[in-house]
């Protein structure tokens, strides 16, 4: 009969920095809340211009503000499925955020280029 004594296991994680002390879904996390922070500054710069473009700027505003409100209102998700992954080690990336952050910036920057030329 063996006589040593169990360890018992810990009790299961629910944030990601429990999980990982390295911090890496933590510094994810805060990246995407920077990138949330942009949008509105963004959407900020664009409603200064209002005044001097008219009121169809508007949809450049809105557009950055939805995004920054989607990257707000999922992340806890992106921060849960990344704990869940790091856990069990199988992780599947999704790039669709990263697409479609890269397609706002894109238009992002074109729409600057338009009003700066239109000036």
């Amino acid at each position: 009969m063996d006589r040593r004594r169990r360890i018992p296991r810990p009790a299961p994680v629910g944030t990601a920095a429990e999980l990982d002390r390295g911090l890496q879904p933590e510094r994810t996390t805060l990246a995407w809340s920077r990138t949330a922070l942009a949008c509105v500054v963004v959407s900020a710069v664009f409603l200064r211009w209002l005044e001097f473009y008219g009121l169809w700027l508007l949809l450049m505003p809105l557009l950055t503000l939805v995004a920054a409100l989607t990257i707000a209102g999922t992340q806890h998700r992106r921060t849960r499925v990344g704990v869940h992954a790091i856990r069990h080690a199988e992780f599947d990336v999704d790039p669709l955020p990263m697409v479609l952050l890269l397609a706002l910036a894109m238009v992002l920057g074109a729409a600057g280029l338009v009003f700066v030329v239109l000036a």
